[in-house]
């Protein structure tokens, strides 16, 4: 009942952890659709501010321009000639920064292209994420409902078991499964412990072939099963 229970066990385990990996898959899909959208995010957020950006350029650019028309009307006006060098130098300041905001203008409506571009790459390589990642996540989930129907099985099984052994037993069981990786349990063969592979003393072993009580290997403290070689026919 004992190989039974670390049989049942082990399954139990070996479930469990093939769960814990597609559980893990199934949260790498959901960060990368999550990573994949952040960046759609981040693209459609740096296009809004490029084009607020060339949006104020476009405002100065205007106003530079009527400050160059309003200069050249008023120096129609102008009766001196120190008057008319003044204002024909902010002219040419005021085209000079008309030229260099052009420039800027160029370099903004380029970026906002750029990155446009790469947006829409983005947006369509998301959609076929998710699209991808919901026919995996159907898929993932369906393998981990079955794993878990076939570990309610087990221990349901394993419940049937244990209620042929005594609480105490169990228990201890229990413990030495934990203190030892998950084997409570080992062979006794040749002399030997198969659990930790160190000799046993000749009476213990001597001991297992009476089925009197239950013993444990002196060095690892597993329960002991003797194994016998079957007869060759």
């Amino acid at each position: 009942m004992l190989e039974e229970l670390q049989e049942v066990d082990q399954l139990i385990d070996t479930l469990k952890a093939a769960q814990n990996g597609l559980q893990a898959e199934l949260a790498g899909i959901t960060q990368g659709l999550d990573a994949a959208r952040e960046e759609v995010v981040t693209l459609e957020a740096a296009c809004v501010q490029g084009e607020a950006e060339k949006s104020a350029l476009e405002v100065t650019h205007a106003a530079e321009l009527e400050n160059i028309v309003r200069s050249e009307t008023n120096m129609k006006e102008i009766k001196t000639n120190k008057e008319f060098q003044a204002v024909g130098r902010e002219i040419t300041a005021a085209k000079k920064q008309v030229t260099d905001i052009e420039e800027l203008l160029l370099q903004k409506i380029s970026q906002i292209e750029e990155i446009s571009t790469g947006l829409a790459a983005k947006k369509s390589r998301c959609d076929e994420l998710a699209e991808n990642a919901a026919q995996r996540t159907t898929e993932k989930q369906a393998e981990i409902d079955k794993i878990q129907a076939d570990i309610d099985a087990s221990i349901s099984r394993r419940e049937s078991v244990t209620k042929g052994l005594s609480a105490g037993l169990v228990k201890k069981f229990t413990i030495l499964r934990e203190q030892r990786r998950g084997q409570a349990l080992a062979i006794a063969k040749d002399g030997y412990c198969m659990g930790c592979n160190m000799h046993l003393p000749p009476q213990l072993y001597n001991n297992l072939y009476k089925y009197e009580e239950l013993l444990a290997c002196p060095h690892c403290q597993r329960i002991l099963i003797l194994k016998l070689q079957q007869p060759q026919s």
